[in-house]
């Protein structure tokens, strides 16, 4: 891509890139070597969250994020799944509420008490099960509560209603694995990329494609909405095998309105768009580089600002919600990246140059909070709503009211010859083997007692029949 000088005025022009402090970072953590083509890491206000090395099974660790430093071996884990994690997101809204999907077909959602793990974590608040293969993507509604997609290698997506803790919809429109998904602003549309090299924009509700592209000259990796510009930017391969970005309208997906040639590696481009700022962040699986650009909504659309670069290479990437920035600092975003063969995690932050200690209104406007808009069944009914906004001048100290709950099921039992296989389902893991062992002792031990006392009682009430015996012929 050539990158032409221009003279075009942006408060963002000299937004620098700024990695932390060793003591800001953490170290000693096992990130996993899977190959699958995502993040592996997801972060909030609370906790750092990254998906691990691990035999017989998946997990993930779940770091308080004051909590820096160099990790301990034994530190406790998330370890429920029996196969390799592929995907964690937090709950937008309840930050202490994460959610996972694995090889093992099962989405799961856990719940992480304050202040972090202090054992390993085998049980889940929810596990969803509705694919017929392995889950790779999941995706948290950005206004409603209760709702969260997945999608499969089974080349579906599930709409789970978690106030239910069942699947709501089924979007069946793909042809091959679903690469990644993106909501617009108030989550009234999807918009997917797909192996079968096909951008689709879908109505989620009714499952209806209202736009699709068939992309032979920009194979597709992945897709974000550019918020309310009512526009879509896709990260993808040209037919020279360079990597390229290319700009769409959402309402016509016919022809890009821009494509833009980035360089010739071979790492997936993660995109990262900041509605707030449109900044738009390209980062390169393999690559340690950041390149970072500003979009508008007239010519040229992309502008090219600055490239942080790094000599250690990137795994994933988390990203911390705008609420979770140091606003003293300027910072605009902070990405948290894996670099697997350390085994650390550093932060960088993106932060823009001023001389005024004081808040700086116009690179932090109204940002969608931590409060909802919608509940999971006012969503299904078809409201949209725009996410509740709120100000980052005081930073944020108003605690959210709301409290997870997970729905309660009517319980199902399959007895044969007296057993119910459903409540003595045999332990996956070895964790599971101890706790039902320890489980059976202690029930064990509590029988032995009740034999016993019952024991003393039947020789009590045996002696007292023998005494009424012996009393009633003398009587006679």
């Amino acid at each position: 891509m050539s990158w032409r000088p221009t003279y075009r005025s942006s408060k963002f022009r000299n937004v620098y890139g700024k990695v932390g402090n060793r003591e800001h970072c953490f170290d000693g953590i096992p990130i996993t070597k899977n190959v699958h083509d995502n993040h592996f890491c997801a972060v909030n206000s609370k906790f750092l969250a990254v998906v691990t090395e691990s035999s017989g099974g998946g997990s993930f660790i779940v770091i308080p994020v004051p909590q820096s430093g160099r990790l301990d071996s034994h530190y406790p884990k998330v370890c429920g799944h029996q196969g390799n994690v592929l995907d964690i997101k937090w709950n937008p809204f309840f930050e202490n509420i994460i959610a996972s999907c694995s090889e093992d077909t099962s989405v799961r959602v856990w719940e992480i008490p304050e202040g972090g793990l202090r054992r390993n974590m085998t049980e889940a608040v929810l596990e969803l099960y509705g694919h017929s293969r392995r889950v790779g993507v999941i995706e948290w509604h950005p206004t409603s509560s209760g709702i969260l997609f997945s999608a499969g290698y089974d080349y579906k997506i599930l709409i789970w209603n978690l106030e239910i803790g069942e699947p709501v919809k089924m979007i069946d429109c793909h042809t091959d694995v679903i690469l990644s998904m993106s909501f617009n602003t108030d989550g009234s549309l999807l918009a997917t990329s797909c192996k079968d090299k096909k951008l689709r924009v879908i109505e989620p509700r009714s499952g209806a494609v209202l736009q699709q592209a068939s992309c032979k000259n920009h194979r597709v990796n992945r897709v974000v909405f550019l918020g309310n510009m009512k526009r879509l930017l896709t990260t993808g391969v040209s037919r020279w095998n360079t990597r390229q970005i290319a700009l769409w309208d959402q309402e016509d997906l016919s022809m890009p309105i821009v494509e833009e040639d980035i360089d010739g590696l071979s790492g997936l481009l993660f995109p990262f768009y900041d509605a707030d700022t449109h900044m738009l962040y390209l980062a390169g699986k393999g690559d340690g580089n950041i390149r970072y650009f500003e979009i508008t909504t007239e010519k040229p659309y992309l502008q090219y600002l600055m490239e942080f670069r790094s000599p250690t290479p990137q795994k994933g990437l988390g990203v911390m919600p705008k609420h979770g920035l140091d606003v003293g600092a300027c910072e605009v975003f902070r990405f948290y990246k894996l670099v697997t063969l350390k085994g650390l995690i550093e932060p960088i932050s993106m932060i823009v140059p001023r001389r005024s200690d004081t808040y700086q209104e116009d690179i932090y406007p109204m940002t969608a909070g931590t409060e909802p808009a919608l509940s999971a069944s006012e969503w299904l009914s078809g409201i949209n709503r725009d996410p509740v906004l709120m100000s980052l001048k005081e930073g944020y100290q108003r605690p959210n009211q709301l409290v997870f709950k997970a729905p309660v099921k009517e319980k199902k039992s399959v007895v044969v010859n007296g057993i119910d296989l459903l409540e003595n389902v045999p332990p996956r893991t070895e964790n599971e083997l101890l706790r039902m062992f320890f489980r059976q002792q202690d029930e064990l031990r509590r029988l032995k007692e009740e034999l016993t006392t019952k024991d003393v009682r039947i020789r009590q009430l045996e002696l007292e029949l023998n005494n009424l015996k012996n009393v009633s012929p003398n009587n006679v």
